[in-house]
């Protein structure tokens, strides 16, 4: 759906109510973009009576309003008095923020409150239950935990690893959010107002805390019908009053089952009451919920309310729940009955309640179920404790003090498991005991309900009740057990719990106070003013009506005259109702609400008929048969009256009087007193005659007749009372039976027996008295001792409840921490297993602790050898004083690391450390044994390969080094330090290497070093050790830079004086050969052949005696061939002579050669010789004129 572009607003700035059909309601709820105080988040208010205020950004309002028209019918109405409501802002909708589109769920409020209530045994089934609720469900999460106020709570920790959801420590102000958790905070109780958390310290003066049944109180007067309660596992019985509030305010109440409860104490609490909408696992909880948030209860609120009351679904179930409980629920609230309803169409998933109609027909159990819901009884030990104060303190005693010595009768209507009942009785007891009274007082506790009334018939309640009774009455009036509380005797004797119809039963009678709390409100008024005129019927005049604060008198207002507004307490005014209402209510009459009264008349109208009749009978009679008659019961109350009564019974002045004795004239008085007290201790008629009244004219003698009715069993005794002039009364047979009243002799015999039944009562009186003072006295100082006693027991008990739940909650949280200890152990173990190393562990005694089993290849050890003392553990040829060493660590507390070998030759690395228990404590050593056998070979062979390279090193002079110049000093190898005939083996300062060097080589070392763009470096520098009897050293300093290192610098190093001097000979000795090459007289050419064979060779080289000679350039001639350089070589055989040399390596003299023409022919003589490089060298000499004063002729080249 998409959110309707409607102006909030109409043209003159008011607000506008939007209509939108109910079938699109719950999409619009969830699609429309709210806004509040600045935040994006939703802002809407409950949608009661059809619809919800808004208010936009421009600060105009707007009122939402829901009813059942399609969507595609939208109308726009005027606003009424309804849409003009303090709202919170939203954004408008016809201009939603960006902020508002990109809007998640978790932002808006949350769909439902979960309040989650857990003890001893909790943390795993808390666990379980997040473990399996999906991170986006709509809901809010408060957990309630018993937590220890001494102990750091885990919680938060514990909690995160099982849960997408944020996991929050409450705070105070902490705004509730959706997909969100909220833990309590140790010593403190929690508190939810307007969706927010508050914080609170318990009351030290209220006994033991529960701070479950606190917050879900809480939760559901915040919440209501958004509100569950989850109660998991724990002992005691915290959160069995708070499901009753959940419950009562329409929320969902889930327990966990007491077979997977690790302590059954609180869910099995919880279950006791029949509260509970479902008992499963934890990990089941998590599906219903989000069964019943993905189910919208929108929609069954709309079928709900578009169901009228004369439905036929609704009175097919209204017929199946009287049937089946006898108990019509017609004129009940339809928006209890509705509501009740709903929240079972949602538990089954029902979507009609056509369909739940069929549902409830076809199943016997959810007609059971639907009957308790709709009788849901919260009540509790003095509820609302300011009302009941003020009825101890003033109308109760007020009302007995207006009673004489006669039965107190109260009546407690819809008294639930009796509570209210047992409360009242407590408060009468108590005001008797202050104002010295001791009156018979009969409280009748009625109830629709027998599971209740039984209940309450026990006078056993749960032990969490307590926490509602003053201390005062808790030990005074209940015997208080582990588990249980039981009322007291002398309390439970002053109570009749029966099964009672309010509406449908006849009312009790003659009753003298009506408690009839929070029962009224359930009903529509028609059968609030039936209910009500039975209150009027039963209350003597003068009786109190005590009622509920939300409840009220009604239309029947003039019957009852108000005592206190604010606590509902009214006070009859003895009004009696019109006979046809009378009449219906001594018949027990029930009037359907719905249909006239007209049908029900003709029968209503002979029973009156009838009655008319028969007093007109007895008038008849009365003027032929008697002057006067009445009735009266046991109490001397004037019932009924005929004929002339006027002239024996007076109206007395002052409050209003029903004993006939105070009503009747002075004269007869005394003998109808005396007759009436006769007669219903004899059950025998009497009759006084000469009875004298004196009238205005005459004087009147009289008879009296006294005579009790016949009565069926049950029926209240009566007494007939017949005054008759005795000038009428003839000489006949029951007149020798009559008694001549002699006033002095009756008055004189009355008083005597006065007199007699005085003192008899008052010896009895004396020795009862006696008696009582004295089993008083040892009982008093009994009862304190055992209150005392009883006091301190229940202190403690609930002390050590208290402490037990926190161990409990603590000692889960150790369990979590041991399974992480033993997997951490599990871990080490076989990390230990897997390192082979052996390891032993000894105590402070040095007696075995643990061992890892690789150390049974080294010692004689078994599992039974845990707890013996090392010394007679025999090992496998350890050739070490190893017991020396562990005594030597375990007083020294310091380790020590050693390398052993046992007798088979593996080597081993030994660790000798304290066991270490603390910052500075130890209790035992370790030993552990790492086998390096491998390692020493290792080591041989890298030793063997380092003293190699040591000897390759020493041979050529070389090494390292490396300088640190954040600490300015250089390093070098030892080898280096024996070249340069350095004495001391640590490190050089840095100052100290520069200044050994050659001043002109210092500038030049700094400049490399320093220079951080410089990567590397290969110079020679001059070393100047005037200590070791040599001057000057040459070394050769190769250089790198680390750039995971700064400041480092380093390399090798080559003492190069020895090779420096032999460059300096060479340098000098290829002088020599230069100046000898450039001087010489014979000519000289270097030859390089140009292939291996030897095909022809170029020249490499030549002298200024070889150009002079041959007459040829030294740009000529090099890298030339020899034979254009020499062109007569491949003639004169020269050029097989060179290749003879290069293949043989022989030196060659050749004879003397001709070159040239015959007119410039030249003599040269020839010498060839090899080079180690395979040059060939040609040496010649110009012989010419030699060879001329030889007399050999220049033309023939052959001599």
């Amino acid at each position: 759906m998409t959110t309707p572009e409607i102006s909030p607003c109409r043209s003159d700035g008011a607000p506008r109510r939007i209509s939108i059909g109910s079938s699109d309601r719950s999409d619009f709820l969830r699609s429309w973009p709210f806004w509040k105080q600045g935040q994006n988040s939703s802002g809407c208010l409950s949608a009661t009576e059809g619809g919800f205020g808004c208010r936009t950004r421009r600060g105009k309002d707007c009122f939402v309003w829901i009813k059942g028209t399609p969507m595609n019918q939208k109308t726009l109405a005027e606003p009424s008095s309804a849409s003009h409501m303090p709202v919170p802002e939203v954004p408008d909708p016809a201009e939603p923020s960006d902020g508002d589109r990109d809007r998640s769920s978790s932002s808006l409020f949350p769909l439902l409150y979960v309040g989650i209530g857990a003890s001893a045994g909790g943390l795993e089934a808390i666990e379980s239950f997040f473990t399996h609720m999906p991170e986006d469900s709509g809901m809010a999460f408060i957990v309630i935990q018993h937590l220890s106020p001494d102990y750091k709570s885990l919680m938060v920790e514990l909690l995160s690893k099982k849960t997408r959801m944020p996991v929050y420590r409450a705070q105070e102000g902490m705004q509730v959010e959706a997909n969100s958790i909220y833990l309590i905070q140790p010593k403190k109780n929690l508190t939810i107002f307007h969706g927010k958390l508050l914080l609170n310290d318990p009351d030290p003066n209220k006994g033991l805390n529960l701070p479950i049944d606190i917050f879900f109180r809480s939760l559901a007067e915040d919440q209501s019908e958004k509100a569950v309660g989850i109660v998991l596992s724990g002992t005691g019985s915290d959160g069995m009053r708070g499901v009753r509030f959940i419950k009562e305010a329409g929320g969902m109440v889930i327990v966990q089952s007491e077979q997977s409860a690790k302590f059954d104490g609180m869910p099995r609490s919880a279950i006791s009451t029949g509260l509970a909408d479902f008992i499963l696992d934890p990990e089941e909880m998590p599906d219903r919920l989000l069964a019943i948030v993905k189910y919208p209860r929108l929609k069954v609120r709309e079928a709900a309310a578009n169901v009228l009351p004369e439905d036929s679904e609704l009175d097919r179930i209204f017929s199946l729940l009287r049937d089946e409980c006898k108990v019509d629920f017609t004129h009940y609230k339809p928006s209890t009955i509705l509501r009740r309803i709903e929240r079972r169409m949602t538990i089954n998933q029902i979507a009609t309640l056509k369909e739940y109609a069929l549902f409830v027909g076809a199943s016997g159990s959810e007609i059971q179920a639907l009957f308790h819901e709709l009788l849901i009884g919260v009540t509790s030990f003095f509820r609302d404790a300011e009302a009941f104060q003020e009825l101890h303190d003033r109308w109760l005693p007020d009302l007995f003090s207006r009673i004489d010595n006669r039965e107190v009768r109260f009546w407690v209507p819809g008294c639930s498991t009796g509570e209210e009942a047992y409360s009242l009785a407590i408060l009468c007891q108590e005001v008797m005991e202050r104002m010295g009274r001791r009156l018979s007082v009969k409280i009748f506790a009625t109830d629709v309900d027998r599971d209740a009334i039984q209940k309450a018939g026990s006078g056993i309640f749960h032990a969490s009740a307590a926490n509602d009774i003053p201390p005062e009455y808790l030990g005074k009036y209940f015997h208080v057990g582990p588990n249980e509380i039981h009322i007291s005797r002398t309390i439970r004797e002053m109570v009749v719990f029966a099964q009672h119809n309010l509406v449908k039963d006849p009312p009790f009678t003659n009753i003298d106070l009506i408690s009839c709390r929070n029962l009224l409100i359930y009903l529509q008024p028609v059968l609030q003013k039936k209910v009500l005129e039975f209150f009027v019927f039963s209350l003597n005049a003068g009786g109190i009506l005590f009622m509920g604060k939300s409840e009220g008198t009604g239309d029947l207002s003039d019957y009852f005259d108000a005592l206190h507004h604010k606590y509902k307490i009214y006070r009859a005014q003895g009004k009696r109702l019109p006979m046809l209402q009378t009449s219906e209510i001594m018949m027990g009459q029930r009037i359907p609400m719905k249909a006239p009264m007209e049908p029900h008349y003709p029968r209503l109208k002979r029973y009156h008929d009838e009655e008319r009749v028969l007093e007109r009978f007895l008038q008849a009679m009365a003027s032929d048969y008697v002057l006067a008659a009445i009735v009266v019961n046991r109490h001397f109350e004037l019932l009924h009256s005929i004929g002339e009564i006027g002239r024996f019974l007076h109206l007395p002045s002052g409050r209003m009087q029903n004993d006939v004795v105070k009503m009747a004239v002075p004269e007869i008085a005394i003998p109808l007193a005396t007759g009436l007290q006769r007669v219903l201790d004899r059950q025998e008629p009497i009759t006084y005659s000469h009875v004298r009244i004196d009238e205005a004219d005459a004087r009147l003698s009289v008879q009296i007749r006294i005579k009790p009715l016949p009565a069926r069993k049950g029926q209240e005794v009566l007494l007939a009372v017949f005054f008759d002039k005795e000038r009428e009364i003839e000489t006949t047979e029951t007149s020798d039976h009559a008694v001549v009243y002699d006033m002095g002799k009756e008055v004189r015999q009355r008083i005597q027996d006065l007199e007699q039944e005085v003192q008899f009562v008052r010896e009895n009186l004396q020795a009862t008295i006696e008696e009582l003072e004295t089993s008083n006295e040892e009982l008093q100082a009994a009862n304190e001792e055992l209150l005392a006693s009883n006091e301190e027991l229940h202190s403690t008990n609930e002390e050590l409840q208290s402490v037990n739940e926190e161990l409990h909650t603590v000692n889960a949280e150790h369990q979590l921490k041991i399974m992480e200890l033993t997997e951490v152990t599990n871990d080490l173990n076989n990390l230990m297993e897997s390192t082979r190393i052996a390891a032993l562990f000894l105590d402070e005694d040095l007696n075995i602790r643990k061992f890892t089993p690789v150390l049974k290849h080294l010692f004689h050890i078994r599992e039974t050898d845990i707890g013996r003392p090392i010394d007679v553990i025999e090992h496998n040829g350890l050739q070490v004083p190893y017991r020396n060493w562990v005594k030597q660590v375990t007083e020294s507390m310091k380790p020590m690391e050693t390398q052993v070998q046992d007798r088979s030759g593996q080597w081993y690395l030994l660790r000798i450390v304290p066991y270490r228990i603390g910052p500075k404590s130890f209790s035992g050593v370790i030993l552990s044994f790492v086998n390096i056998s491998r390692m020493k070979e290792v080591e041989r062979e890298a030793e063997r390969h380092r003293m190699r390279l040591d000897e390759v090193a020493l041979l050529a002079a070389t090494g390292y080094w490396e300088i640190d110049r954040e600490a300015a000093c250089m390093e070098l190898s030892p080898s280096i330090l024996d070249l340069l005939g350095m004495k001391h083996k640590a490190p050089l300062s840095l100052e100290t290497w520069i200044d050994r060097l050659h001043p002109d080589d210092r500038n030049r070392f700094q400049g490399l070093i320093a220079d951080p763009s410089s990567k590397g470096f290969d110079e020679m520098f001059r070393f100047i050790n005037e200590e070791a009897g040599r001057l000057l050293y040459w070394i050769r300093l190769i250089g790198r830079r680390d750039s995971r290192r700064p400041g480092w610098i380093g390399g090798a190093i080559q003492e190069m004086t020895h090779v420096m001097e032999m460059k300096q000979a060479l340098a000098e000795s290829e002088n020599r050969y230069q100046e000898l090459f450039e001087h010489i007289g014979s000519g000289v050419i270097v030859l390089q052949a140009i292939d291996a064979e030897g095909t022809d060779f170029i020249v490499v080289d030549c002298n200024p005696s070889a150009q002079a000679i041959s007459g040829f350039g030294e740009a000529d001639a090099k890298g030339k061939p020899i034979a254009r350089v020499i062109p007569d070589t491949q003639t004169n055989g020269l050029i097989d002579m060179i290749r003879h040399v290069y293949h043989t390596g022989n030196t060659v003299r050749f004879p003397v050669l001709p070159y040239g023409e015959q007119e410039r022919r030249q003599w040269l003589e020839h010498s060839l010789y090899r080079l180690s490089s395979k040059h060939v060298v040609l040496v010649y000499d110009d012989v010419t004129e030699r060879v001329c004063r030889a007399g050999v002729p220049k033309g023939d080249p052959h001599e």
